[in-house]
């Protein structure tokens, strides 16, 4: 490759093939405790997402918005979900079986007249009488002066009595109405992720409406003069842009709404055009054409639309030339242009950013203990995430490294389900290493 040259698509450029890149003094010092060795202005992975959450403070979580209750799960509810009515909001038997003041059952054996029925979804026709009982249903209303129930099994029935095999007990098989939510009580805080349980809560209290936070809108503009829209046919030394969609698979996954934007070529004119039509977004995210070639373009455009670079580049791989800003109220993230490393770096930066926009914690993803199913050598100043499938052997995830870790490659972005971990320092790594792994899918 020509030195200062933009990567060609689908192999490693000089800030991501080598073990370094850019001026060739190193500084060394520690974060939280640990050794770490890299280049002036590049961060660990770890103090890059600090800053990325930090750079979010004051535009996090987005405002709310009312939405229809089957529209709600998986978003953050807005405002506490307060109960303007007990739940239950009566007395109910939770058995089939048999009403009775438990005092009229006080030793088994007791024997007491049947006096009528009560079925779910009907009111009693009357109070127990003194000394009787009446034949209740689940989810029935528990009639006036009862305090107890007992399930049929219990009971013999003979015509118009009921024979109790054991004492009733005050309080058995009823659930008294507010012990599942008092009316006033809050039933859902704010910031909940709602799940179907909550869905499901919130209608049992009649809210046909949520007030939740507004998904983030992602604007994503790939650029390069060698990519190409999916309806043409690629030219001689052209590819059909695929980062595009793939990001936007990935912003959908994390709850954002993707705009796709036309692919803008690496001229100073196109990109201005192009990041003026991504104007009122929440979040700008382009891919290639952040790294230190010479048609690496989108950092200065950037600027010169006026955003705010707060950092360009991590001390990682697959991902090294990732940059991350602000425009006026929008999150920038500028990701490499390999399709493994745009994805890797959205997973880490990117998708955690979201869900603080959507007001939801965390990435959302689990981190789990791994094993290394394969000896792994890399950079020692180098974090570097491993696709990789999580295989269970006797009681142990063992993470099981692609075939292929080529970030240019795109069938090495395929079928992974995890991001197995190699932290900065060590140069090797021998088969049976413990590591952490951030699981993006259960394991098959």
């Amino acid at each position: 490759m020509t030195p200062g040259a933009r990567s060609p698509p689908g192999r490693p450029g000089a800030a991501e093939g080598s073990a370094r890149a850019g001026p060739p003094s190193v500084h060394r010092g520690t974060v939280r405790g640990a050794p770490l060795c890299y280049e002036p202005s590049v961060l660990t992975p770890g103090a890059a997402l600090r800053r990325v959450l930090d750079g979010l403070a004051d535009i996090a979580p987005l405002s709310a918005e009312r939405v229809p209750l089957g529209e709600a799960v998986s978003r953050a509810l807005a405002d506490d979900l307060v109960a303007d009515r007990p739940l239950p909001a009566f007395d109910a038997a939770t058995m089939d079986g048999y009403a009775l003041r438990a005092a009229d059952a006080a030793r088994a054996g007791a024997r007491l007249p049947v006096a009528f029925e009560v079925f779910a979804g009907h009111p009693a026709p009357g109070p127990i009488p003194p000394g009787g009982c009446c034949r209740i249903f689940t989810g029935a209303p528990l009639p006036a002066g009862a305090d107890a129930v007992e399930q049929q099994e219990q009971v013999r029935r003979s015509g118009r009595s009921a024979t109790f095999g054991r004492a009733a007990e005050r309080g058995r098989f009823v659930r008294r109405a507010g012990t599942d939510v008092g009316e006033g009580a809050v039933a859902i805080a704010a910031g909940t992720e709602l799940d179907p349980g909550s869905i499901g809560l919130a209608a049992a209290l009649g809210r046909s409406e949520l007030a939740v936070r507004r998904r983030p809108r992602v604007a994503i503009l790939p650029t390069g003069d060698e990519l190409v829209p999916l309806w043409r046919t690629p030219a001689p030394g052209q590819i059909v842009e695929s980062n595009g969609h793939a990001i936007a698979a990935a912003v959908r996954e994390a709850g954002g709404i993707p705009l796709l934007l036309p692919v803008a070529g690496d001229r100073p004119d196109a990109l201005a055009a192009a990041l003026a039509a991504a104007r009122g977004a929440d979040v700008l995210v382009t891919t290639g054409g952040v790294s230190v070639g010479a048609r690496d373009l989108v950092r200065d455009a950037l600027r010169r639309a006026g955003s705010r670079i707060h950092f360009w580049r991590v001390a990682m791989r697959p991902g090294k030339p990732f940059t991350f800003g602000r425009w006026g109220a929008a999150a920038v993230f500028g990701l490499p242009g390999n399709p493994a490393s745009a994805l890797v770096s959205f997973e880490l930066f990117v998708r955690p950013a979201l869900r603080r926009l959507a007001g939801l914690p965390g990435s959302g993803r689990v981190e789990v203990p791994v094993r290394l199913a394969a000896a792994q050598e890399k950079p020692p100043e180098l974090e570097v995430c491993l696709r990789a499938r999580l295989v269970p052997v006797r009681g142990e995830l063992w993470a099981e490294p692609l075939a292929t870790q080529r970030s240019g490659d795109l069938r090495s972005a395929v079928g992974y389900d995890a991001l197995a971990v190699l932290p900065a320092g060590p140069a090797r790594f021998a088969r049976g290493a413990r590591l952490r792994a951030i699981a993006v899918r259960p394991p098959a």
